[in-house]
């Protein structure tokens, strides 16, 4: 790993490992569609089915986890909001997939569509999650642009799952 960028992170400390998404954030291109690529697993695997309350309490412990990983890690890099910090992409695409429609024949499209929208989102960042990215900073600015965007993905897939 030769990048300066970089000279400090280390993956065995389970604060960065975390906060890189168990390493998807390593990616040299796309490394918030890798991290959200990562996400995915973790959700089918944990995360699916679980009913509202909890996953709301989840979702509510990832992002104070959160806060505390990315202001720590991107201290320790020098970065603010280094594009390898992916856990708040993590939050993102869960919160995408709160009342996820899985059942039935089309469960596949919905999280396909729902991953699309999270990246849609986080990447064109439409007002004010462009505004947040810009303005706030430290570990909740981090954090705070991908849960908008995990908002905003999950009103529209909502939306189209009620008009169909």
């Amino acid at each position: 790993m030769n990048r300066p960028d970089l000279k400090n992170l280390n993956l065995k400390n389970p604060i960065h490992l975390l906060a890189f998404g168990l390493g998807s954030g390593l990616a040299r291109k796309a490394p918030g569609t890798w991290g959200t690529l990562a996400a995915l697993p973790v959700w089918w695997l944990f995360l699916q089915g679980v009913p509202t309350l909890p996953y709301i309490g989840v979702l509510i412990a990832g992002f104070a986890f959160g806060v505390l990983l990315c202001e720590y890690t991107s201290r320790d890099l020098g970065v603010h909001d280094h594009g390898g910090i992916v856990w708040d992409e993590w939050i993102g695409l869960w919160i995408t997939y709160l009342w996820l429609p899985v059942n039935g024949d089309w469960g596949w499209a919905w999280i396909i569509y729902g991953f699309a929208l999270f990246r849609l989102f986080d990447i064109v960042k439409p007002w004010p999650i462009k505004w947040l990215d810009k303005k706030v900073h430290g570990g909740f600015g981090i954090m705070i642009d991908d849960v908008l965007a995990g908002i905003f993905a999950l009103a529209v897939l909502q939306l189209t799952a009620t008009l169909i």
